[in-house]
């Protein structure tokens, strides 16, 4: 026993001096972040030639280990963090979530079962229903009615834990047993996120099961395409399972028709899942709350408090209104993992609700982020976004030489230079090379367009100012006038 105390004092003395040592670099790092050239400059291979090829047969200090970090490593990473990053979507953090992280990491449990961690559970069930209300979701998502919550790693696992439900309820959990039937259908929009498709090969569905629906002019699915085809698969003697619909489309933050699709789904008894990856933290305001009208209808529903509410990666939330559809589809029991608790049927063993065994204690950093900013405190960050955005808009419209592309929703742009793909691209590659931002595009209507997302934890007017400066700086007459 004295062995052992004496070995736990010499890892807590370590985890003090070290991780004291961690920190200071992390807090260093942001402050510094905004100086730093937001996209990395490095050339494939620049990393690995700057790495030993072997790995050090003798132990090294950490002090050594973070002058490599900062030698090494730093040089190769894009600065997610920085408040100049408008790319792809926001993965904004908060020193609390990194504390909470810290701590969860400190515990060090697996919380695969109820038995071998409560508080891991328990905790991840309040929190969980903590955002219902923040949201005004559905009750049905409670953990004390039907369904409940659990965090996911990513939108892509909660997507295909959501087919996987769908697939077996049509099939009245046959398909686990007989293998996946080539009669059944997905159907999802033009504009849904790629890991619908994974999810559908991953499910054994196979790609050409999965119905792609057309959008409209607002690139929202169109309910009444979604019907018809439904309806022919259904004469073909097809099984219709899911339907994947969005709330803030990847490439344009646009929001499907949910009470009209919502209703064809349940006309046809067909699992409704709803992704709002980035978009459903908006839902903490009022205001916004218009972005979840028809959420009533959803069998699932999923959002990422990794992408919009301080909270750092990895952290989606998923819901289910029926927590026996998903379980039943997932539940494998070996006698290994069977206890008492379990057995009782009186707790919640999360790893029937996700594809992996394992789970962190992930709900830990959450907790720690809501406490320490309050509901008030996450609604002033997301509407603060929001301002900025319309901000911008007010820019870019001011100036002749840009239209913008889609409806401008929540705190994503899609912008372009009037005139040809060329001209867009050469500025895209511009204002990444110059360090100052960085944006990435998409395609919409055969065109190539920018986006402007605003969503980083420390990004204030004067970093979206500084760069609208860069976008009109590189934006050249002669190029414009080319088209």
């Amino acid at each position: 026993m004295a062995l052992t105390n004496q070995r736990s004092r010499a890892a807590a003395e370590q985890l003090r001096r070290d991780g004291q040592a961690a920190l200071d670099w992390v807090a260093r790092y942001l402050e510094h972040v905004p100086e730093l050239p937001v996209l990395s400059p490095v050339k494939p291979g620049d990393i690995l030639r700057a790495l030993p090829q072997h790995a050090p047969q003798q132990s090294e200090s950490f002090d050594a280990i973070l002058k490599d970090l900062d030698s090494s490593i730093l040089p190769g990473i894009t600065h997610w963090q920085s408040p100049n990053y408008f790319a792809y979507f926001p993965a904004n953090s908060s020193p609390a979530s990194v504390a909470g992280d810290l701590l969860s990491s400190g515990f060090g449990v697996q919380g695969m079962l109820w038995a071998t961690s409560p508080a891991c559970t328990e905790l991840e069930m309040r929190v969980l229903d903590w955002l219902v209300e923040m949201l005004a979701l559905p009750e049905h998502f409670l953990s004390t009615r039907s369904g409940g919550g659990v965090i996911q790693d990513s939108a892509s696992s909660a997507n295909l834990c959501a087919l996987l439900a769908g697939r077996e309820r049509a099939t009245q959990f046959g398909s686990n047993e007989d293998g996946c039937d080539q009669r059944l259908t997905a159907y999802t929009s033009a504009q849904a996120h790629s890991s619908i498709e994974k999810a559908i090969k991953v499910a054994g569905i196979g790609r050409k099961n999965l119905r792609i629906i057309e959008v409209d002019d607002q690139f929202r699915m169109k309910p009444s395409h979604l019907a018809r085809a439904i309806e022919q698969d259904n004469r073909d003697g097809r099984i219709p399972c899911f339907v994947g619909a969005t709330v803030g489309t990847t490439s344009t933050m646009s929001i499907d028709p949910l009470p009209e699709i919502g209703a064809i789904c349940r006309e046809h008894g067909i699992w409704l899942h709803v992704d709002a990856a980035m978009a459903g933290t908006a839902a903490l305001c009022d205001e916004l709350r218009y972005i979840h009208k028809g959420l009533e209808y959803a069998d699932s529903y999923c959002f990422d408090c990794h992408k919009w509410m301080l909270t750092n990666f990895d952290c989606t939330c998923f819901y289910v209104r029926n927590r026996t559809a998903l379980t039943n589809a997932l539940t494998i029991t070996p006698e290994y993992l069977r206890n008492t608790a379990s057995t009782s049927g009186t707790v919640v063993d999360y790893r029937d609700w996700h594809i992996p065994l394992g789970r962190r204690f992930r709900a830990l950093k959450l907790w720690c982020v809501i406490r320490s900013y309050g509901v008030e405190g996450l609604r002033a960050m997301v509407r603060r976004h929001v301002q900025l955005t319309n901000e911008f808009v007010s820019w870019l419209r001011s100036d002749s030489r840009f239209e913008t592309i889609a409806p401008v929703s929540l705190n994503l742009v899609c912008f372009r230079l009037k005139g040809p793909d060329s001209a867009n691209e050469a500025l895209h590659q511009k204002l990444n090379a110059s360090g100052r931002l960085f944006l990435s595009h998409t395609k919409l209507n055969g065109k190539f367009v920018l986006r402007f997302c605003i969503g980083q934890s420390y990004t204030d007017e004067e970093h979206v100012g500084a760069a609208w400066h860069e976008i009109q700086k590189h934006a050249t007459e002669p190029a414009v006038a080319a088209g």
